[in-house]
């Protein structure tokens, strides 16, 4: 496994993304990951809290390690009977399925197309599907605000922290990270039926995005200077507001998208991130999403391409790697 391989697959799989958006949820192998999940929670529920967080453990760990093994040794047997060109294939479908670029930008323009239509419970039903809140009752100014929430926090769990555990791991690491963000979606939430349960998922999420939130953040400030967005204003924002959210990495991607738009986001009862400087607006929308591709592309050149070299110095790639 060369250091060129892996660049290689990183630039395939992210133009990839850039190129198309994913299949139905019946061929993705992330849903087929769900069901998966789903058939699990109720047998796995118990009356004794610490026994129920036990099996919340071993269920996350299980799944994350031997899926993620799994897929290691797979890529063996691919190199075995294909050589290094089915090995590419397979890489670069890996980072395609485990990092959603288009997916994003079609659920925010279904949000954005209902809203253009005026229409307010189209464009809250289709918010609904990327954002965890009650959508039924927000006005206009609310579900752009959570449009543009949603954007911030998937350049981090979406692109960011696949890109970056793919650039420390190859296939098998983004495949970990992707299990454990599924995982933590899924069951990872504070009400009491999943909340012992998914302790362990939600543990293993906020700590696998720590660094990748962080650094997705700076990305965006950067991004915002060459869309000709406040860069001074984000940077601002974010060190100001990123302590906001209940989310010990949400904030930092989603004030830095505040602070470069010039607007406030809120959900409401819960936070406010920036100052209204600047009405919010399908324009701002858009030009969120601009700058998250353009951090994606950022994050490859100035973090991926680093790090897959740094490691190489070390032998890394040829150590994990024997085939």
């Amino acid at each position: 496994m060369t250091t060129e391989f892996i660049l290689l697959s990183l630039a395939g799989g992210i133009s990839l993304c850039f190129l198309l958006v994913d299949p139905p949820n019946k061929i993705h192998p992330v849903s087929w990951f769900g069901k998966l999940v789903t058939y699990f929670i109720p047998k796995l529920k118990h009356n004794n809290p610490n026994q129920e967080k036990l099996r919340g453990i071993i269920l996350t760990l299980f799944l994350t390690v031997g899926i993620s093994v799994g897929s290691y040794y797979f890529s063996i047997i691919l190199y075995k009977l294909f050589g290094i060109f089915g090995l590419l294939i397979y890489s670069i479908l890996v980072l395609k399925f485990t990092m959603a670029i288009l997916t994003l930008e079609k659920h925010v323009n279904a949000v954005i197309h209902a809203l253009e239509d005026k229409k307010l419970p189209d464009a809250r039903k289709n918010l609904s599907l990327i954002v965890g809140r009650e959508t039924d009752i927000l006005d206009r100014e609310h579900i752009l605000s959570a449009t543009i929430e949603s954007i911030g926090e998937s350049m981090v769990d979406g692109i960011g922290s696949v890109l970056f555990y793919f650039s420390l791991f190859g296939p098998p690491g983004a495949i970990a990270y992707r299990i454990i963000n599924t995982l933590d979606s899924m069951i990872g939430y504070t009400d009491s039926y999943h909340y012992h349960l998914g302790w362990m998922a939600a543990k293993l999420d906020t700590i696998s995005n720590y660094v990748p939130a962080r650094i997705c953040a700076i990305l965006l400030v950067i991004s915002s200077k060459l869309v000709g967005g406040d860069w001074k204003n984000s940077m601002l924002i974010m060190r100001k507001d990123h302590n906001n959210t209940p989310s010990l990495n949400g904030g930092y991607p989603m004030s830095a998208l505040a602070g470069a738009l010039k607007v406030k986001l809120e959900k409401v009862g819960y936070y406010k991130l920036g100052t209204s400087i600047e009405p919010l607006s399908i324009e701002k929308c858009k030009s969120a999403l601009t700058m998250v591709k353009i951090s994606t592309i950022l994050f490859f050149l100035f973090i991926s391409v680093p790090i897959v070299l740094l490691l190489s110095i070390f032998g890394w790639w040829n150590f994990l790697y024997v085939f």
